[in-house]
């Protein structure tokens, strides 16, 4: 991509569609291609020498880097605002190789309660056998300095959360981390950086499961961590050791979803609102969370922090689990599904799908209810996404 004016930043949808590739040459491919390839060749043993040695950068073998990964990798960077990015197998790959890259045996972790179901198991079930303890609390951060200690080295918090919605002060939380010299860690899934930048208000890192928005068609597995470029590579070296690496076709299909990313997500946003509002209204339904409404609790703080109130959205039915089960056994444009962010729009009980395997006391921590549901706005009509959600309530 060519440098843009001096003094302007491009937007958004420029950048995903032209960042990381260089195509303004003769007889170019505008796609991208893809290095479908395990190893790469060495001119001389010289070559190989100075690349080992640290001397020269050098493709070598896919785990270690990829020149359709690096294409993805600048791409999200500079959506982000970060100095670099690694794409990673895997949400859970680039999360759980960043979280161990900053942590060590005897350190300790402030977390949100309200997480992602596989973040919060890594943290419940995985890291105290590594001697690493997690101490969490609650979404408006309240309380937070009496969990700090001099064995603190990491906030890592979620906002919007999965799946109620709840929002996360980012100044409040970067104010908090660069108090008491944390490395302040953020999941920016659920809004993508069309809608927030946290790297731009202070944060280190910046982690998404690229599967849901970045990629945006459920066709891909994906993961990326952006940040600094000194922080990037110590984590593309625990990536390398743990095998958590991208393959060529995985980051060919991310890149190619970045490319619509804006437009998807403008559109979702438009649809997420109105489908918010209905359910509002609706006689069956309890509650709904959705920050666009202006009856979420952090309904002012989502208009203060980012530039949209998302495509993902919850509600409670009022007769309960069996009420959520009818409910979504009954839908016919809505698929009942796990994930998010792709094309079709999706329902699913969290208490079976991303909170699985947790006790009641967890769930209640998490906002999580038996009749709760979680919805993924998709790209189909709105009046047709209305009309199945209609009749699987009547």
């Amino acid at each position: 991509m060519k440098k843009p004016v001096k003094g302007r930043r491009l937007a958004d949808s420029t950048i995903a569609i032209h960042a990381g590739e260089d195509r303004f040459h003769r007889s170019v491919p505008v796609g991208t291609a893809i290095a479908r390839t395990s190893n790469f060749t060495f001119a001389n043993t010289e070559e190989l020498k100075l690349w080992a040695e640290g001397k020269r950068p050098a493709y070598i073998y896919t785990r270690y880097g990829n020149p359709t990964l690096s294409v993805a990798e600048e791409k999200i960077a500079a959506l982000e605002g970060a100095e670099a990015a690694i794409v990673t197998a895997s949400g859970m790959a680039a999360i759980s190789s960043a979280l161990l890259t900053v942590l060590k045996t005897g350190d300790e972790v402030i977390a949100t309660r309200a997480l992602y179901g596989g973040t919060y198991r890594l943290m419940r079930d995985v890291f105290p056998r590594m001697g690493i303890v997690v101490r969490h609390l609650e979404t408006d951060l309240a309380g937070i300095e009496r969990l700090v200690n001099p064995r603190t080295k990491v906030l890592y918090i979620e906002t919007p959360t999965n799946p109620t919605l709840r929002l996360v002060d980012l100044q409040k939380a970067i104010a908090f981390a660069n108090e008491w010299d944390l490395i302040s860690l953020i999941d920016n899934t659920f809004a993508s950086p069309v809608l927030q930048k946290p790297i731009a208000m202070g944060f280190d890192l910046v982690m998404h499961s690229a599967t849901k928005y970045l990629a945006g068609h459920s066709d891909v597995i994906a993961g990326v961590a952006a940040g600094s470029r000194a922080l990037i590579g110590k984590i593309r070296d625990m990536i390398i050791h743990l095998g958590g690496s991208m393959d060529p076709e995985a980051a060919f299909l991310l890149i190619r979803g970045m490319k619509t990313l804006e437009l998807r997500m403008r559109r979702q946003c438009e649809t997420a609102l109105a489908i918010a509002r209905f359910l509002q209204k609706h006689p069956k339904v309890s509650r709904v969370h959705y920050p666009g409404l202006a009856s979420h609790p952090d309904h002012a703080l989502a208009k203060q922090q980012m530039k949209g109130f998302g495509a993902m959205l919850a509600f409670d039915l009022k007769g309960g689990l069996a009420a959520a089960r009818r409910f979504c056994d009954r839908t016919r444009v809505f698929l009942l599904a796990v994930s998010l962010g792709g094309a079709e729009s999706l329902v699913v009980l969290p208490m079976y799908s991303s909170h699985y395997r947790m006790s009641l006391a967890e769930l209640q921590g998490a906002g999580v209810e038996p009749g709760t549901v979680r919805v993924s706005i998709g790209l189909e009509d709105r009046a047709d996404l209305i009309e199945d959600l209609r009749q699987a309530l009547a």
